[in-house]
């Protein structure tokens, strides 16, 4: 019975040894996964060619990139080329390495290719590219420390190198000052421009101090306004003028000066220009009112308000067309239509004319006042309408066609046939006995009849002779003449007795009578002309 006790003793002893045993193997199986999870280097897989201290550093499987590190990744981001990785990468070594589009081909045929970056970019870099299990790892070193150690960045401290460089140079070398100031007022920067016309403005020997002279004055240049100019006075250059412009810059500010001199010069001379224009058409006694592309009145002279009796304070507010000629319809200085609308159509029409350099008419008012009005086409859309009276020359011309009209009519009523020649031999005038006499009117056609055109009609109706070439050397002969006669004979018989005399200006008067008529009708002229 003891026996049998102590084998369930044992047995129970045995179990529980074989709980705890189970136990602590299974702590020590969980420290050691533990250990395993935490150790340095096995908590993320390491790059396949990752190495301490590297900077730019790229796999790629074929043109594919693989992997990269951080650097490298900064740089392909900040690649302006679009397309595939290697392309970006290419892109980017470039300027440094420009022969690298066989580069794979070369690593493939030798195994490990090496390559130093031109130094006049700056440091020498040295490129090593090898493969590396069919992959093509690509790595940026250090050529001065012969790739013992390679730098963190090259490309982008070289990048941002350069870019200060150009920076500098392009603001050193701007056409334009450029300079910054302290909110106390202070220049604590300023480009070559800028240094160049201080250090003209010194007296001689004298050199630039700290801080920097100012050019411009302080109240100039602490509150800056759009379009704002400023002049400066510099020896051996005359005055020069700038336009401003300020940014803000941390305390202080910026700022810019543009030269503006052809500006300025360019505004002195067209404000001399308008002047100028201004008072030649203050003088023009022709009326002038010069509308916009909008058909706003802009410009009017003096001689506008005299014609048309028009404000100057209505002109002055920039009427319209349509206004300004209602308001020369309301003082009767438009012929007054029958049709108003048809009227305000005219004005339209007109409006169309002269901006297409059209219109031009006469304008016959009521009081016995003739305008002419002529309008032109300006550019941009503006027209110019010019209102000169022609009262003085429409009565002088009615006049002299109503004293040509009298003076035909007074010869006219004469018996004998008057003709009268310029000094060129142009027929001037004819009476209505002339063309009874010949059998043809020649005042019907002015134009085309001379003293030749005629002595040869007088030789085809009259008997042979040398008169006709005398009349015609008569009428072509220039200075002193004295007035003689001659005589021929028609066809049907009858004596012609002729008489030729100067006129003024070096006409010529050519009569023609028959001798029967004048005996009967003129015997004192008959008789006078047989004794010359």
């Amino acid at each position: 019975m003891a026996g049998i006790l102590w084998d369930g003793i044992a047995m129970h002893w045995a179990l529980a040894f074989g709980l705890v045993a189970t136990a602590c193997l299974a702590a020590t199986g969980g420290l050691l996964t533990l250990e395993l999870l935490t150790a340095p280097g096995r908590a993320k897989a390491r790059s396949l060619f990752d190495d301490s201290g590297l900077g730019a550093v790229f796999l790629f499987d074929g043109e594919a990139l693989i992997d990269c590190s951080p650097t490298a990744r900064a740089l392909l981001a900040g690649s302006s080329v679009r397309g595939g990785d290697w392309a970006r990468m290419l892109a980017c070594l470039a300027t440094h390495f420009p022969d690298l589009e066989d580069l794979a081909s070369q690593v493939a045929a030798e195994g490990r290719v090496t390559r130093i970056s031109n130094p006049v970019h700056g440091t020498a870099m040295m490129l090593q590219a090898e493969g590396r299990g069919g992959l093509l790892r690509i790595c940026l070193a250090d050529a001065a420390k012969e790739g013992r150690a390679f730098i963190g960045d090259p490309l982008i401290h070289r990048a941002m190198t350069e870019e200060l460089d150009l920076l500098r140079g392009i603001v050193g070398q701007a056409p334009v000052l450029v300079w910054q100031e302290t909110a106390g007022g202070e220049v604590v920067w300023a480009n070559m421009p800028y240094l160049d016309l201080a250090l003209a403005g010194l007296p001689a020997g004298q050199e630039i101090t700290w801080p920097l002279p100012r050019l411009f004055e302080r109240k100039t240049t602490v509150q800056v306004g759009a379009g704002q100019r400023a002049s400066l006075l510099v020896p051996e250059k005359g005055t020069l003028w700038f336009e401003l412009t300020s940014q803000p810059a941390g305390g202080g500010q910026m700022l810019y000066a543009t030269p503006a001199d052809a500006v300025v010069h360019a505004e002195g001379a067209l404000r001399d220009f308008m002047q100028t224009l201004t008072k030649t058409f203050a003088q023009l006694p022709i009326g002038l009112a010069i509308f916009d592309r909008h058909r706003q009145l802009q410009l009017f002279n003096p001689a506008l308000v005299d014609l048309t009796g028009l404000p100057p304070d209505f002109l002055s507010l920039r009427p319209s067309l349509l206004s300004v000629l209602d308001a020369l319809r309301d003082r009767n200085m438009i012929p007054e239509p029958k049709d108003y609308r048809h009227w305000r159509q005219q004005l339209v029409d007109m409006e169309k004319a002269a901006a297409s350099g059209l219109y031009e008419e006469v304008w016959n008012l009521s009081d016995g006042q003739t305008f002419r009005v002529v309008g032109r086409p300006h550019p941009n859309g503006a027209i110019a309408l010019m209102l000169e009276d022609i009262s003085s020359e429409t009565l002088r011309t009615r006049r002299y066609r109503a004293d040509l009209e009298l003076g035909q009519s007074v010869i006219d009523q004469m018996d004998e046939g008057v003709t009268v020649f310029s000094q060129s031999g142009q027929l001037v005038m004819s009476n209505a006995a002339y063309a009874t006499l010949w059998g043809h009117d020649p005042a019907a056609s002015l134009a085309e009849s001379t003293v030749q055109s005629l002595s040869g009609h007088w030789r085809k109706n009259s008997a042979p002779g040398a008169l006709w070439t005398e009349v015609e050397d008569y009428v072509a002969t220039v200075g002193d003449r004295v007035g003689w006669t001659g005589e021929t004979r028609l066809l049907d018989g009858r004596r012609l007795l002729c008489r030729f005399a100067p006129l003024a200006g070096g006409a010529t008067l050519a009569s023609f009578c028959v001798a029967e008529t004048v005996e009967v009708v003129a015997p004192k002229v008959a008789k006078a002309m047989r004794r010359a």
